[in-house]
């Protein structure tokens, strides 16, 4: 039997120079890296783009057609529901979603004045550095794609 044959523990790389111990992993690997360097290119690119714009327009769009197409042409596996459903858990989700909405509905009414800005105010000089907004972006997009995994 030649050593290359010879099964080695998984903690154990191979001492062969230039021999990958799980040989299948290699395009899954390179494939992973290629589409998450385009997405941060993306993302780096939409953040440079001027707010409010047709260029942004554009740039939140195309992820969105792109996700939308792959979640109808590939509908997930459902899962069963729950026999029980948490209520607690249920409440204390419903309580700050209905905060916010509150904050926000509040600010427009009294049209953000400084004593109690929007959530958008507030949120806004954060993500003014292009590499902030660019972040933001992107795990904007992983989180999209996260959704239509499951």
């Amino acid at each position: 039997m030649a050593t290359g044959d010879v099964p080695r523990p998984p903690d154990r790389p191979s001492s062969r120079p230039g021999y990958l111990p799980w040989p299948g992993r290699r395009w899954p690997r390179a494939r992973t890296a290629a589409i998450g360097a385009a997405l941060a290119a993306y993302a780096w690119a939409a953040g440079a783009a001027e707010p409010f714009s047709t260029t942004s327009l554009v740039f939140v769009l195309i992820p969105g057609v792109v996700l939308a197409a792959i979640a109808v042409a590939w509908p997930p596996q459902r899962i069963p529901p729950p026999e029980k459903l948490d209520i607690t858990g249920m409440f204390y989700w419903v309580i700050a979603v209905a905060a916010l909405f509150e904050w926000e509905a509040s600010a427009w009414k009294d049209n953000s004045l400084p004593w109690h800005p929007s959530l958008t105010d507030l949120i806004n000089p954060l993500l003014g550095p292009h590499l902030v907004k660019s972040a933001a972006i992107l795990l904007w997009i992983l989180v999209g794609w996260a959704l239509v995994r499951r």
